[in-house]
C-alpha cells in the first residue's frame, strides 16, 4: 500500500489554518466563508440554472473541506479536468492512453446538488468526484498508478439537480475514514477548464458498510486501518459529518448504492 504521510500532513495543516481562521473571527468568518461557498462565480462559461424546487425542508450548505494532496485539479500537479474523456459517468477505467481499470466492490453514487438557500435544484452545474482504489492508492500520484487517472470524473446535474457515478468502494487508508472527494461548478465548461469552483468537500461511507465491504477479497489492509479510526476522530469529519455522512442501500454481491444531496 502507498505511504499517505504526506498526504495527512498536508489535510492537517490544511485543516489547521481553517480552525485558526474561524477562531479568530468567530461567527463573523463562519458566515463569510458560507458566503464564499454559496455564490456560483463564472469566466465565460455558462451560469447555472435554478430548476424545480427540491422535495423535503431547507438544505442546510455542506462543509467546505480540504480537497487534499491528490486532486488532480491542477491545484497540486496533474490537471485531469482539461483531458478529453474526464466528462465521463463511469470512473472505474483509465481514459486516454491510460487503460488500467479499478478493481473493487461496486458502487453506485448518487447526488443531488441544491442550492441551500432557496431550496432548489441546481441544474447545470458540475461536479468533479474523486478517490483512492481499493488499495488506498490515487491515480496521477501514487506509486504504481501515477500514469493512470481512473476513479476521476466529471458529471452535469440534470434539471433536478441530479448525477450518478458508476465506480468501486474506496479503501480505508492509514489515518482516514473512508471517504470520496468532490468539488461543485457553476457548470460543466467551468469544471472543465478547472475554472471557479462553488465549494470543495468530501462524502463518508457509514461504517457498517465499510466493514462489511472490507471483508471481501482484496481489501485486507482496510480491516486494520479503519479500526484505528473513526468518524468521531477523522481528522476531517471530527468536527461534524452529519451533511457529509451518505446513505448506503444494497448488498455487496451485487451493487451498493451511495446518495447525498449536496446543498451549497
Amino acid at each position: 500500500m502507498h505511504n499517505h504521510d504526506r498526504g495527512l500532513e498536508f489535510d492537517l495543516a490544511t485543516l489547521r489554518n481553517r480552525r485558526r481562521a474561524l477562531a479568530l473571527f468567530g461567527g463573523a468568518g463562519l458566515a463569510v466563508l458560507a458566503g464564499c461557498s454559496s455564490t456560483p462565480t463564472s469566466s465565460g462559461g455558462s451560469t447555472t440554472t435554478r430548476g424545480t424546487p427540491a422535495n423535503g425542508s431547507a438544505v442546510d450548505e455542506i462543509p467546505q473541506e480540504t480537497a487534499g494532496p491528490y486532486p488532480g485539479d491542477g491545484s497540486n500537479g496533474p490537471n485531469v479536468l482539461t483531458e478529453s474523456g474526464i466528462v465521463r459517468g463511469d470512473i472505474r477505467s483509465s481514459f486516454g492512453s491510460a487503460s488500467a481499470v479499478a478493481a473493487g466492490v461496486p458502487l453506485t453514487i448518487k447526488l443531488n446538488v441544491l442550492d441551500a438557500a432557496k431550496d432548489t435544484a441546481l441544474a447545470g452545474a458540475a461536479v468533479y468526484l474523486w478517490h483512492c482504489d481499493m488499495q488506498g492508492r490515487y491515480s496521477l500520484y501514487s506509486q504504481g498508478v501515477a500514469k493512470e487517472n481512473y476513479l476521476r470524473g466529471v458529471q452535469e446535474a440534470d434539471t433536478s439537480g441530479a448525477l450518478t457515478f458508476t465506480s468501486v468502494f474506496p479503501a480505508a487508508y492509514a489515518g482516514r475514514w473512508p471517504h470520496i472527494h468532490f468539488e461543485v461548478y457553476p457548470s460543466l465548461s467551468e469544471a472543465t477548464k478547472a475554472g471557479n469552483k462553488i465549494t470543495t468537500s468530501q462524502l463518508a461511507l457509514p461504517e457498517d458498510v465499510c466493514r462489511t465491504v472490507y471483508a471481501t477479497d482484496g481489501y485486507r489492509t482496510s480491516v486494520g486501518n479503519l479500526a484505528q479510526t473513526s468518524l468521531r476522530t477523522d481528522m476531517v469529519f471530527r468536527d461534524g459529518y452529519d451533511r457529509q455522512l451518505a446513505a448506503v442501500t444494497g448488498d455487496v454481491s451485487s451493487d451498493l448504492v451511495a446518495t447525498l444531496t449536496i446543498g451549497v
